[in-house]
């Protein structure tokens, strides 16, 4: 078993050795080996010892009747199921029922009991301003590039006089200004130049459609036209075309709602004004700013609220009565107050309530009605139909359609189904159609007043009010003139 015994370091240095020649060594050794580490452990009789007292304590186990599970270790310990089916959205911020009485405030309850209105203090810096008519809108004019104009204009023409040929300025329409000197004008010497102005007017938010029957009504007139020694097409073309601008800009008929107030009162009945117009274009934020305008000129004025659809419309409209009134108190009026509010709340019958507020304005010898009514895209056949059966039955003395300024080709196509559905649902002979627009966000639109152009063109009624701003004093008159100027400039 073991041959071999010896001892060396690591470096691999023997430092004893024996080898198992002689018997001396071996003997003691292979028995230690045999009786120690070859050593055979018997388990037989622990095993059968431990395997008995196993068996012994199952008997006993068995015999012990058996004990009912208390509530807690009857529990599944898995979670339970989901009920099956549809869940409510719930989005962030959203609020629930929960935040419903900290954020209702339709019934005007304060929400620490104590009625701040009487806190705030009105801005008295705008009462007075608007007595008497409104102030005519003012637009910016760039007088620069009009002498820039004018002075290369005058410059080609001093080189036609001299038989030099004509130079090409800078300006919007200098690229057009040949001088044809004495000649009749012709579809092709106008071409370049309509298609020109053409491109201009509908960057400037002039409907397309407008803007080619304009320039085709600038060329049936022009054509034929002979021109002076110092006269060019393009600055007759676009003379011709301004004062065609003015002229669809320039009402027909005025619209004097101060004279006719007076006289419907003289007559003992309201004057009747009627609202309409697509969503979310500030028909409720106009009308208050009219409010505003009449009670300046001590007129009374009850405001309906027939917008029975929108969440907040008559909140809105209570509000706006509320300011002007503290703007305008009982004191200042005799005691008398000069706005009121005729409400029934949300789903009912616009033109019922339109019809009580009127009957209610009669009784109490109010001056003026202003109807606000629900906002509506022109398709929606219903509320179409709702409106032309509000015009219908109470037959307000003015109809103003409120349209942005913003807008470009959809003013065509609002004005014309407006129109169309107080026709198409009005079983009179004699339907009335819009008698006037207001346009509002005037003051967002910079030099892009082409909504104003196809509007008018469109219905031929004047553009009665502009809105100018956020405040009850924003609220001007068109300037036909300073409106054409910015369309060309």
């Amino acid at each position: 078993m073991l041959d071999l015994f010896s001892i060396f370091s690591k470096g691999g240095i023997v430092l004893w050795c024996f080898q198992s020649t002689s018997q001396i060594f071996t003997p003691s050794v292979n028995a230690l080996i045999r009786s120690v580490i070859l050593q055979d452990y018997e388990f037989t009789s622990g095993f059968q010892s431990v395997l008995a007292a196993a068996e012994q304590w199952g008997k006993k186990q068995a015999k012990i009747p058996k004990q009912m599970r208390t509530f807690e270790d009857s529990l599944k310990k898995s979670p339970k199921p989901a009920k099956e089916g549809k869940k409510p959205r719930v989005w962030d911020l959203g609020g629930n029922n929960k935040d419903l009485v900290n954020l209702e405030r339709t019934r005007d309850k304060p929400a620490d009991g104590v009625d701040h209105e009487d806190n705030i203090q009105p801005d008295t810096t705008m009462v007075g301003r608007m007595i008497g008519g409104i102030k005519d809108l003012e637009v910016e004019s760039d007088s620069e590039e009009e002498e820039e104009e004018e002075e290369e204009i005058t410059v080609v023409a001093q080189k036609q006089k001299s038989n030099a040929t004509a130079g090409k300025g800078r300006s919007v329409f200098s690229i057009f200004k040949g001088l044809v000197g004495s000649k009749n004008l012709t579809q092709e010497d106008m071409f370049p130049v309509l298609e020109r102005l053409k491109e201009h007017l509908i960057t400037k938010n002039v409907a397309s459609d407008i803007a080619h029957k304009l320039c085709e009504s600038v060329a049936a007139k022009l054509e034929g036209k002979v021109l002076g020694t110092f006269d060019s097409v393009a600055s007759t073309v676009k003379t011709t075309l301004t004062d065609a601008l003015v002229q669809i800009l320039s009402p027909r008929r005025r619209v004097d709602i101060l004279r006719d107030a007076m006289e419907a009162r003289k007559q003992s009945r309201p004057y009747v004004m009627s609202f309409c117009g697509v969503n979310g274009v500030g028909k409720s934020t106009n009308l208050a700013k009219i409010c505003f305008w009449l009670i300046e000129n001590n007129l009374r004025v009850l405001i309906a609220a027939c917008d029975t659809f929108r969440a907040g419309a008559v909140e809105q409209l209570r509000t706006h009565t509320r300011h002007l009134n503290a703007l305008h108190p009982l004191e200042r009026h005799g005691g008398q107050q000069m706005v009121q509010l005729y409400e029934k709340g949300y789903g009912m019958d616009a033109a019922g309530i339109a019809m009580e507020a009127i009957n209610f304005a009669k009784d109490q010898r109010i001056d003026v009605v202003l109807i606000d009514t629900a906002g509506r895209m022109q398709d929606n056949e219903p509320l179409m139909r709702a409106l032309g059966k509000l015009i219908k039955v109470n037959q307000p003395d003015l109809v103003l359609f409120v349209g942005e300024a913003l807008v470009g080709n959809e003013a065509v196509d609002q004005l014309v189904k407006f129109n169309q559905a107080m026709a198409d649902y009005s079983s009179s002979v004699n339907p009335h159609l819009i008698d006037g627009i207001v346009l509002t966000k005037f003051d967002t639109i910079d030099d892009k007043v082409g909504a104003a152009i196809s509007m008018t063109y469109i219905t031929g009624q004047p553009i009665v009010f502009v809105g100018t701003g956020q405040t009850y004093t924003d609220l001007k008159s068109l300037n036909a003139k300073a409106v054409v100027h910015a369309l060309m400039k």
